[in-house]
């Protein structure tokens, strides 16, 4: 979901010694930075990240998410919102 002044991802480790989710947004930040040249500054120092760890805690995530484009006024409900999209499944 991507917010004007914010962007919300769901991510998953691929094992489990994975790198720290920071690592990651740092890395990603990182990449943006070197195509957006003109934007910079452009992200928060920090990330904020959330350990999901059971499927009632995503699905209430999820929809808290979801819901942020119609809280902030944007759209008046979710399907008008052009700046949302999966990549990859994320199954429980």
């Amino acid at each position: 979901m991507i917010m004007p002044d914010h962007i919300h991802l769901f991510c998953s480790p691929s094992e489990v010694d994975a790198e720290k989710v920071s690592g990651w947004v740092g890395y990603w930040k990182r990449l943006v930075n070197a195509e957006l040249k003109d934007m910079a500054p452009l992200w928060q120092r920090d990330c904020w990240d959330r350990q999901l760890r059971h499927v009632g805690h995503y699905e209430e995530k999820w929809e808290y998410v979801s819901a942020n484009p119609v809280r902030k006024g944007l759209v008046h409900c979710i399907e008008e919102w052009p700046y949302k999209g999966c990549l990859n499944e994320l199954r429980w």
